[in-house]
Order: C-alpha cells, then sequence, then structure tokens
C-alpha cells in the first residue's frame, strides 16, 4: 500500500485558501492523489480533504506540521494530518447479535479495513467463540453483577489500557454514559438498525411493521449523550413490501446494517469524514 499523508482541513471560506494551500504543496514536490472539497453555503464553512503521496514529499510528518502551522493559523484552520502507515486501533463492542460484529472482524482479516482491532468487548460471553477464531483478546463484562456503573467504568478502563482511537458499537445493546460520551466524542462508531431519524430506540423494525412502512434501513452514525442522534456518517437502504413480516424485516434489515457499519468505518479511518456541528461531510 502506498504511503499517504491525510490533510483534512474545516475553516472559515476565504478568497485564495485553495490558492495557498495548493501553493504550499507545489512548494514541498507534494503530489496529490486524491482531492475533496466542499463549501457549506449555509454556515460560511470550507472544508478539504487532500491525499498527498508520501514518496515525493520533500518533508516529513512532522516537518510538514511545524511548516504548514503559520499558514493554517493565517486561515483559522481546524486542521489535522494523518499518515496511512498508522493505524488506528478500533475495539469493538457486541452484545447478542453477532453479524455486524463478524463482518467487521472478517474485513480486518481479508485487509480491507486498515487497521489494528486488539480488543473485543461484549457483555455477553458467547461472542468469545469469535473473538478466538480470529485472534483477538475477548473481555467479557458481565453487567448483571456488576451494574452499569462499574461495568462501563472496566470497559473506560480497557479502551485506555488498549490505547484505543475508536470504538465501533457493532449491536452492542448499552447505552454508553454521558461522561464516556462526552470523552470520546467523535470517536465512538455505532450502528442503529434503523433509518434514522425514523424508529429511534428500542424494537425498530416492529415500529416500521406497525406503520407499513416500504423502505427499511440502517443508520451509522457517532454517538453523542443524545440516544440514536448523533451526527450520521453513512445510511443504507432496502425494499419491502407487504408480504414481509417483522421477522423479514430484521432479516433484511441485517444486509443493511454490515454494509452501512462497515462503510462508515473505512469512511472514519481513512480520515472521510468531517464532523460539523451535528451533520458530517463525508468525502466517499
Amino acid at each position: 500500500m502506498q504511503q499517504t499523508f491525510r490533510l483534512v482541513i474545516d475553516c472559515p471560506d476565504q478568497i485564495g485558501l485553495v490558492a495557498s494551500v495548493s501553493q504550499f504543496l507545489a512548494d514541498h514536490k507534494a503530489t496529490i492523489v486524491e482531492a475533496n472539497h466542499h463549501t457549506d453555503q449555509q454556515t460560511g464553512r470550507f472544508f478539504m480533504r487532500h491525499e498527498i503521496s508520501a514518496d515525493e514529499l520533500n518533508l516529513d510528518y512532522a516537518s510538514f506540521i511545524a511548516a504548514f502551522t503559520p499558514l493554517a493559523n493565517e486561515y483559522q484552520m481546524q486542521w489535522k494530518l494523518t499518515d496511512s502507515g498508522k493505524k488506528q486501533r478500533v475495539a469493538l463492542l457486541g452484545s447478542l447479535d453477532s453479524h455486524c460484529l463478524v463482518d467487521i472482524l472478517h474485513r480486518w482479516h481479508t485487509a480491507e479495513l486498515h487497521c489494528d482491532i486488539p480488543c473485543i468487548i461484549s457483555n455477553h460471553p458467547h461472542l468469545k467463540e469469535f473473538a478466538d477464531w480470529y485472534k483477538v483478546p475477548f473481555h467479557w463484562i458481565d453487567f448483571k453483577t456488576l451494574g452499569k456503573e462499574q461495568a462501563f467504568a472496566q470497559i473506560e478502563t480497557l479502551l485506555e489500557q488498549y490505547a484505543i482511537d475508536v470504538t465501533v458499537l457493532a449491536r452492542f445493546m448499552q447505552i454508553l454514559p454521558d461522561n464516556l460520551c462526552r470523552k470520546l466524542s467523535g470517536r465512538v462508531i455505532n450502528i442503529h438498525h434503523s433509518f434514522l431519524p425514523s424508529f429511534a430506540g428500542a424494537r425498530p423494525y416492529q415500529q416500521a411493521y406497525d406503520r407499513g412502512v416500504k423502505l427499511i434501513g440502517a443508520t451509522c452514525h457517532y454517538v453523542t449523550s443524545d440516544l440514536d442522534e448523533g451526527p450520521i456518517i453513512e445510511q443504507a437502504v432496502k425494499r419491502i413490501s407487504h408480504s414481509d413480516t417483522a421477522l423479514d424485516m430484521v432479516r433484511k434489515g441485517k444486509d443493511c446494517e454490515v454494509t452501512a457499519l462497515a462503510h462508515g468505518v473505512r469512511y472514519h479511518l481513512e480520515d472521510r469524514v468531517i464532523i460539523h456541528r451535528n451533520k458530517t461531510v463525508v468525502f466517499a
């Protein structure tokens, strides 16, 4: 895999901004392998993602940051530079349903997802068989015995011990406490088995069946303190008919869940997502 640097920028829209960034890159012999721009007309914000070949660049990672910082300050940028050669560390959290967790594990195992998965955490012990197959350390947190406060304290400790960059709730059916949501803001990804904002909360497929919808879906989003209302990264839908039962919807909905979650996690790992207020800009 070609090593690249990813330059991601969020700043006020200004004349000359793109030209200045382009000139900086040209001055340092940068080859741009992918470029994405977007202007939010309502808020006057400009978003940019440039993927730059690291081979021809005459700056290393630290030197790039030092050299680019004065330009970033001039244009009031919120920005980051990431190295594609450094894998992010992903923790998977699961409960009873295994399909989303196993799908992410398979995509990681086959190198479709460029990351490390150093641990799997679950409030049900049966997921250990999948962790063992993929040779990933497994931690069972017994919520019934510990209670939610102590259980989440253990989860928080594990995330710190494993130096986790991204936490993926792969149908983890527990609500994260507010303090953990704030601490991990922008670094927890959830899959909700509904096309949000419709049918939030519990039993969304039954809600959809009762409403007689003709489309069902799944939503991959960042976790916030407001349940199922965090910034949306990706959604997937599937058409159904009047003959589908609630169980048919569950079966078909699982296809949407694995697809939306896999795409959302990949977009995040590749620095394609910029959170803007309670929305996202996704350079897919």
